[in-house]
This record gives structure tokens, sequence and C-alpha cells, in this order.
């Protein structure tokens, strides 16, 4: 039998030697806490505290704007300096609540749930809600949404996305080492859910510890799975992980659900577990720091709202003035100009290079070589898409599938004339869903 995988996809420098063999640091913020309102797809938070306000740790301080949203908790103890915008990751301003940290970390006291046999489905829902989960993979979707579709009997695999195939992330990896009880403790959560799925922990073969570990923990639990996957990057993309799972195939008009799926990432899962087992909001998530430009390259538990300088010097500081800074990986991750922004749920990583290969190329005309077409995990083919989008032919790019396009970065990653194919294609499949929301 062949490998599980999927086709397509390529083969980066995956640097994840960097941090990898070094355990997970806790770290406690020196400054002030930002916490943007809007952490997530859907309405943004909205506050329940005042300018002069004292807050606990653990306490709430924005709930939910609407069903397709997320509450916000404090991850320190102070006072409410301001809600004012300020800057995140992506370079633009949001509506934040700042806490100026008394450094005392005093904290809530949470009330533990029920166990959770005794629990109903509505309960189990109403717990993640509550406490804040969304997917920490990057998309930020609330978790409750996800766990609650129309036809749950309809619902066949329950699948733990433990791909990591980003490079240089590993804090997925570390979650698995260190805490896999969580995870798969989580995954269980998730099962009570639904009565006919099966659990599926899907990780690639460059991780064979984690795998090892997971089948051991797995043993005498006869709705959960190991599957091994081909390292092969975009691995962990949603419906890429789906048929190599599962052999199901989606496209863009449906969702995970259409096909019997719920996907959710490692630390989503163990946001699950925390939320319902212990009775605990989201306040932590793991990110990695990394790149050649970092003095002592490894993860951080970090509490949400955190500086990313804390991070940075954390990590031992610069070793040389990085050229380029990312947050995220190098495949979908984005440059960020500005250190002072806050950690957020969807916080992945920190990646501080000292070279910027990708600014040094200049891009040439296409010379019809078919390499993007044969990587791309979407099976259209890139450099027409491209083509469209930058002739603004919004007619011909959705003719030829260019919503299929998932924005891995395959395309522009093999091109050998090093034309922005993602880029361009991304800005088109931004306008179209923007005029398909109005």
């Amino acid at each position: 039998m062949g490998k599980l995988t999927f086709h397509g996809g390529v083969h980066p420098y995956d640097g994840k030697e960097l941090s990898k063999d070094k355990p997970i640091k806790a770290v406690l913020p020196k400054g002030d806490l930002v916490y943007p309102l809007s952490q997530h797809i859907g309405a943004p938070a909205t506050p329940i505290v005042q300018k002069g306000d004292h807050v606990l740790t653990g306490q709430k301080i924005a709930e939910a704007g609407g069903y397709v949203s997320a509450p916000i908790y404090a991850t320190v103890s102070g006072t409410v300096k301001a809600i004012e915008p300020r800057r995140v990751a992506t370079g633009g301003m949001v509506n934040s609540i700042i806490v100026e940290n008394d450094g005392k970390y005093d904290e809530v006291t949470y009330e533990k749930p029920e166990p959770l046999a005794e629990l109903s489905k509505e309960e189990i829902v109403s717990l993640v809600r509550e406490a804040g989960v969304v997917g920490m993979g990057g998309a930020g979707f609330p978790t409750h949404v996800k766990l609650s579709p129309k036809e749950p009997d309809k619902i066949d695999y329950c699948i733990v996305n433990c791909a990591e195939c980003e490079p240089y992330l590993t804090s997925d990896y570390r979650r698995m080492l260190e805490e896999p009880e969580k995870v798969i403790g989580g995954l269980k959560v998730m099962l009570a859910l639904f009565d006919h799925a099966k659990g599926i922990l899907a990780v690639e073969d460059n991780k064979p510890d984690c795998i090892a570990k997971l089948k051991r923990l797995t043993l005498n639990e006869p709705r959960i799975t190991v599957k091994s996957l081909k390292t092969k990057y975009p691995q962990g993309a949603e419906r890429q992980l789906i048929y190599a799972s599962t052999r199901r195939v989606i496209d863009s008009s449906k969702l995970p659900a259409d096909v019997g799926c719920i996907v959710d990432n490692v630390d989503t899962v163990v946001a699950i577990y925390q939320a319902v087992v212990e009775g605990k909001p989201l306040m932590h998530r793991i990110v990695t720091v990394t790149g050649d430009a970092i003095a002592d390259p490894r993860n951080f538990i970090v509490r949400i709202g955190t500086n990313y300088h804390e991070l940075i010097e954390e990590a031992g500081g610069f070793v040389k003035e990085p050229v380029k800074i990312v947050s995220g990986g190098p495949m979908m991750g984005f440059g960020i100009f500005d250190l002072d922004i806050p950690t957020t749920k969807t916080a992945s990583a920190l990646l501080c290079m000292t070279k910027d290969d990708v600014s040094r190329w200049e891009p040439s005309p296409c010379i019809n070589c078919g390499r993007c077409v044969e990587v791309c995990p979407g099976r259209v083919v890139p450099s027409h898409l491209a083509d469209y989008a930058e002739r603004g032919d919004e007619e011909a790019f959705v003719e030829h599938n260019g919503m299929e396009c998932c924005e891995c970065g395959c395309c522009s990653f093999i091109c050998p004339a090093k034309r922005p194919l993602t880029q361009s294609i991304k800005s088109m499949r931004k306008l179209v869903l923007a005029k398909k929301k109005k």
C-alpha cells in the first residue's frame, strides 16, 4: 500500500531542526497586554469592561459579537488602560483592550465541569463556545460553529491535523511529545459529539516519535486511529489532509462536514480539552520563535496579548539584525514591518531571517514549463490563473477554477521565472469572495 498523501506538493527546506528538540518554555509577559477584538473569523467581540476596571487572569473582558464570533479573556491581572485601535500582525489597526499588567497574576476560580460522560452534547458545545476557542492553525474559525454541523449523524471522522507541514514550525510537534494526553483527550471530547464518528490523528512521517507515542496511548481506544502521512507540503492543508486520511474529496463549494469530516489542529484540540475537561478559557497558545537571526530558537507557551518584542527577548534576541520577519511560516505566513504587535489566538510563529531571497528575485516571463501545474494540489493551472488575475479578468478566473486554489504557495515556490503566482491568485480570490458576500 502506498503512503497516505495527495497529488502535487513540494519539499522545501523545513528548518525544523532549529527548535524541535528544545522543550516548550513558559513566558510571563512584562509589559502591557493588548487584546484585539477581532482574533477570529466573524463578528468582532464586544468589550464588557471599561477604562479603569481591574481585571483578573481568566476573567472575560469581551463577549462574542454574534453566533460566528468568540469571547476574549484576560490573561493577566491588572487595570484596563484603554480601549483603542492597535496594530496587528496583518498591518491593520484593530480596536483592542489594553490591560496594564500588575505582575501579580491573580486568577479567577474556575468552575470545573461535570465529567465528560455526564455532559450533554449541547453542554459540550456551550463550554467550547464560552471558552472562546477558535481555530488556532491560522484561520481562526470559531470552533463551536465547526462542532455544530447541520447533520451531526453524518459525521464519520474527527481528524486532528497533526501534520505541521509548514517549514520551521514545531509547536504541534512539541505539544504532541510533551502533552499527548491532552491531544487525545480533546479528540475524545469531539467524538462525544458524533456518535458514528471515528477519530484520526493524522501525523506526517517525519515525526516517528510522535507517531509511536500516540499509537501507544491509543492502543485501547477502538474509535481512534493514528495515521502516518507522507511528509510533503502542504499535507496539512484541510482538503489535502482529508483526502490523504480518508480518500474523500472536497472542493471550494463544500465544507469538510459535507463529506462527513470535522478537522481541527493540535492546539485547537488541546483548547477544546481545557475548556470541557478543565473548565478553562482559551488564554495561552504555543508560538515558535525561530530563524537564523534568532539566538535561541524554540517554542514558547505564551499568554495571548503578549508583545512580540518580548518573545524575541525570551529567545535571546537577534544574533544578527533580520532582513525579513514573517508572522507564521515561510510558505503561507506574511511579512511584518513592526514587532510592536500582540500575540493573538492565531499567532503560530515568528520567523526571523538574515536573508530575503524572495525580494532579490526579478520575475521574468513564463516559459510554459508546467512545473506549477505539476505541484498544484488544487489541480488547476496557476500560470493561467495568475495571468487572468493580473488582467483583472474575473470571469475567466472563475471559469478556470481559480477558487480551487488553497493559496499554499507551491506554484510560486517552484516557478523558475520567479513569478508571484500565489500572490496574484490570492488577490483575485479575495475580490471574488468579497463580491459573493455582497
